[in-house]
């Protein structure tokens, strides 16, 4: 458990940056939802939900945590496997667990969930090259939770899963040339995914991405307008509560998907330039915290975590100005979402807990 001591290393910049997108992500999403409503006030709980889940994985010694990894997982397992039988539809989609008093997403926690497994796996052992039933052992750990999440269907969770079996794999000793052939793999197969696996909204998206023009009122609303919102904002934006794009509902689901190209439009380019800013002072203060880490498992717990996180932020800003096709990601720390919010929290609790008992025995 945590001793007081152990409060002098705990990283408080860290800790002010994720509570400053928070804040910026509570005011855009008040400012595109018109006040004080439903969805503002939920998302309101679930920051503070969150910052319990951040405490809950702050206080308990990671390795401690890393030993109870395999039953978290199970449980993360048979969260997903009732979201697939007894879950509630939204949208077309089945992805909730409906607790009643709110919906619960399990697929966003199985993210810092897989890291935790992949860390502990993998972070003891000795060996400076994978081996290749390690690397197969934690091939089967992410391919299961990803099966299981496409089921929903939700591709775009899914894909967050795949950045931290690569990451923490290559740091763990995969050699460059199994990340050669992955590649090429990828490229070869990619023809047949698009004959066979993809469903034809999923084609729609990557057509309409590449010419949004063909379908203007159609599936290419969604990139349309959202380059019309960002490149709206100019310098200084049109100030809060003053866009177009987002307040006259012209964007759909401007405070989910779209958070970013209000912020875009309202805050302008020095807005965008200050967000940008946080988020990579947190990418590289959790980078920090893996260099510092005691042991692998600490620092394969951290790259792990951040490796999704990453790619999520990526994915979602190269969405929103129109540079990506749509999907369903979600900015973190900033989009609505509670299970997001309090999944990406907890996930941020193991990197403060991993730099935060650096000098512990």
């Amino acid at each position: 458990m945590l001793e007081r001591r152990l409060y002098f290393y705990l990283d408080w910049a860290l800790i002010a940056a994720i509570a400053a997108l928070c804040a910026v992500g509570l005011a855009m999403i008040y400012s595109t939802t018109g006040g004080p409503g439903r969805i503002y006030s939920t998302q309101v709980y679930a920051v503070g939900l969150g910052v319990i889940a951040m405490g809950a994985a702050l206080v308990v010694d990671y390795r401690s945590l890393a030993d109870k990894s395999h039953i978290f997982y199970l449980l993360l397992i048979a969260s997903l496997v009732a979201v697939m039988l007894f879950g509630s539809k939204q949208m077309g989609a089945q992805r909730w667990l409906d607790l009643g008093v709110f919906n619960l997403q399990p697929s966003e926690f199985v993210k810092a969930t897989l890291a935790l497994v992949l860390a502990k796996l993998l972070g003891d052992s000795r060996r400076q090259i994978l081996s290749n039933n390690e690397l197969f052992t934690a091939i089967v750990l992410t391919v299961i939770p990803v099966l299981l999440v496409v089921r929903q269907p939700d591709l775009g969770t899914a894909v967050t899963l795949l950045p931290i079996l690569i990451v923490v794999t290559f740091a763990a000793g995969l050699p460059v040339k199994y990340l050669g052939a992955l590649a090429l793999m990828g490229a070869l197969a990619a023809p047949v995914a698009w004959q066979f696996a993809l469903k034809d909204y999923q084609k729609e998206r990557i057509e309409t991405f590449l010419d949004p023009e063909q379908d203007p009122r159609g599936a290419g609303y969604q990139q349309i307008q959202a380059r019309i919102t960002v490149g709206s904002g100019g310098v200084y934006g049109k100030g809060f509560r003053q866009g177009t794009q987002g307040q006259l509902r012209f964007l759909p689901v401007a405070h989910n998907d779209f958070i970013f190209s209000v912020l875009a439009e309202e805050q302008g380019f020095v807005g965008v330039l200050v967000v940008l800013g946080l988020y990579l002072f947190v990418i590289m203060r959790s980078l920090a915290a893996a260099k510092l880490a005691k042991d692998r498992l600490g620092a394969y717990l951290v790259l792990g975590v951040l490796s999704t996180f990453t790619f999520q932020v990526i994915y979602n800003i190269t969405m929103s100005a129109g540079l990506a096709p749509v999907k369903g990601l979600t900015l973190p720390l900033m989009s609505y979402g509670g299970s997001s919010m309090i999944a990406t929290l907890a996930g941020f609790g193991l990197i403060l807990n991993v730099r935060m008992r650096r000098f512990t025995n």
